[in-house]
């Protein structure tokens, strides 16, 4: 009877102290990956804070578009930030326990703004669309107010979404393993380590798949779809040429962060991946669009060059003045 009564005590829910994150699995030399995330990481940082200093400093670019890219430069440090850091100090200092509490923050950061990246770049693609194929309507349609109310309805669906997600980890039962075969705590890895019934998380991973991923890449498709069809009825060369230069950075932006996942889970779908494939794949994923997202606006956007060439030419005018008052 004494034992029957300590079984039915047992909780009926069992949440480790600590998960342990696998990460790679015996390949040579892999502290030389660790320190190339760290150069994308500090790449990424310093990128991504000149473009929001350039953005918040210079009055010209107070409009709706770079409202938008203001909030991509912040989804790219943040998401950077939540997963880079804690990679290497997990991998490159032996420290691959987290515990519970700790992992759940980081999978809904990591998560959350690598999902703003995705929802940013659809906005952008509609601002696209508005300014080729409504140039008119454009300050009538995209406005500081409409950019500013899209943003928060981005940022409030993505919360829903992403709170929901985390919720539903919250309810399994982990009695088995505690060993998460990633490199960070992954969504999938960790609810397929639960005991109990996990299908409404399985449900869930693939909700966001569509509505994260899926969705947001078909909206741009449909974007440049009638983009393509504007410049067709545009008489010159010339016409189409500076019409579609104005895209060419969010188009590049849009193929580095949508091609690279797409491609690791058709991948996964079609064959087995090694596991460090899968995780050599998704952690360039996530890595690689931060670091690139503000070298590509830099270099292609002749607004954000220009006003660079003026701020550097400004530091070093006051630069000269400072060196000609000590020497005199």
């Amino acid at each position: 009877m004494n034992s029957l009564n300590s079984t039915h005590s047992v909780p009926s829910f069992v949440h480790h102290p600590f998960f342990f994150i696998n990460g790679f699995y015996n390949i040579p030399h892999v502290k030389y990956y660790y320190i190339f995330l760290l150069f994308v990481f500090v790449v990424t940082v310093l990128g991504n804070s000149f473009v929001m200093f350039i953005i918040c400093t210079e009055r010209s670019f107070h409009t709706p578009k770079y409202l938008a890219i203001f909030n991509l430069a912040v989804a790219d440090l943040c998401v950077s930030t939540a997963l880079i850091p804690n990679l290497i100090a997990t991998f490159l200092f032996d420290s691959q326990y987290i515990s519970f509490d700790a992992c759940m923050a980081n999978m809904f950061f990591v998560f959350f703004f690598s999902s703003m990246e995705a929802l940013t770049l659809t906005v952008l693609a509609f601002d696209r669309f508005v300014a080729i194929c409504l140039p008119l309507r454009y300050h009538t349609i995209i406005s500081k107010t409409t950019m500013a109310v899209m943003i928060t309805v981005v940022w409030v669906y993505n919360s829903v979404l992403t709170i929901s997600t985390m919720a539903l980890i919250t309810r399994l039962s982990f009695c088995k393993s505690i060993v998460v075969d990633s490199y960070f705590c992954d969504h999938g890895p960790i609810f397929r380590l639960a005991c109990n019934d996990y299908y409404p998380n399985y449900v869930m991973a693939y909700v966001n798949i569509v509505l994260f991923l899926y969705i947001p890449l078909i909206l741009i498709v449909l974007s440049y779809v009638s983009i393509t069809r504007a410049l067709v009825k545009i008489a010159t060369w010339e016409g189409r040429f500076k019409a579609l230069k104005t895209c060419s950075s969010h188009l590049i932006l849009v193929a580095i962060y949508f091609l690279p996942i797409i491609g690791t889970y058709m991948a996964a779908g079609t064959f087995t991946l090694h596991p460090n494939a899968r995780i050599i794949n998704t952690s360039l994923s996530y890595a690689i669009p931060p670091m690139m997202n503000p070298i590509i606006y830099v270099l292609n956007t002749e607004e954000i060059k220009e006003c660079t060439k003026k701020l550097f030419k400004r530091k070093k005018v006051a630069a000269t003045e400072t060196n000609n008052q000590i020497k005199n």
